[in-house]
C-alpha cells in the first residue's frame, strides 16, 4: 500500500476517533465530569494551543495523519494531566462557565462559535497547505484574540485565567510559523 494511502487512512482513523471522543464527552456525564476535573490542571491549558504547531506541520507536509492526530491530541489533552491539589478560584469559575456552556443546549450564538472554530481550523490547514504564510499568521493571531475575547466577554472575570496560556501559546505558534516560513525560503 502506498504511503499516501496509509496517510489518508490514518487521517480518517484519527478524524473518527476525534468525533467519537467528542460524542462521548458530550453524552456521558461521568466522563464529562472526569475530564473537567482533570482540566483543572492548567498544564493542559498551556499545552492545548501548542497543538496548532503540529497541525501546521501536518498541513506543511500535506499529511492527513499528522493533521488529524494533532487535532485528536488537542481535544484529548484536556484530561491528560491529573487533578491538581490546589486549584485557583478563577480556574474553577471559568471551568464552571465552560461546563454550563457545553450542557445548556444549542443557540444561534453556539452555532456561530462552532462555525468559527471549524473555519479557524480549516483556514490554518488550507493556508499552510497552500503556503500562504501571512494569512496563516493573521488567522492564528485573530483566532487567539477571539478565544480571549470570547472567554472574557462571556465568562466574566474568570476569563482572565486563560489569557496567559493563550498569549504564550500564540507567541510560540508565531515563532514556529516564522521558522517554517524561513525554512521554506
Amino acid at each position: 500500500m502506498k504511503i499516501k494511502t496509509l496517510d489518508k487512512i490514518g487521517g480518517v482513523v484519527f478524524l473518527f476517533l476525534t468525533i467519537a471522543i467528542i460524542v462521548v464527552f458530550l453524552s456521558d456525564r461521568s466522563f464529562f465530569e472526569w475530564a473537567f476535573t482533570r482540566h483543572q490542571n492548567t498544564l493542559s491549558w498551556y499545552i492545548r494551543p501548542l497543538f496548532i504547531i503540529p497541525i501546521v506541520m501536518g498541513a506543511y507536509k500535506k499529511s492527513y495523519s499528522l493533521i488529524f492526530f494533532s487535532i485528536f491530541c488537542l481535544f484529548t489533552s484536556m484530561f491528560w494531566f491529573p487533578k491538581p491539589e490546589i486549584v485557583d478560584v478563577k480556574v474553577i469559575e471559568f471551568l464552571n462557565f465552560e461546563k454550563t456552556y457545553f450542557t445548556s443546549g444549542w443557540s444561534i450564538e453556539k452555532v456561530i462559535i462552532l462555525a468559527t472554530i471549524l473555519a479557524f481550523f480549516t483556514a490554518i490547514i488550507s493556508l499552510t497547505w497552500s503556503r500562504r504564510w501571512y494569512g496563516l499568521l493573521a488567522t492564528v493571531v485573530i483566532g487567539a484574540f477571539l478565544k480571549i475575547a470570547h472567554s472574557l466577554l462571556f465568562s466574566g472575570g474568570s476569563g482572565i485565567s486563560i489569557v496567559k496560556p493563550a498569549v504564550l501559546g500564540l507567541i510560540l505558534c508565531i515563532l514556529a510559523i516564522y521558522f517554517i516560513f524561513k525554512r521554506e525560503k
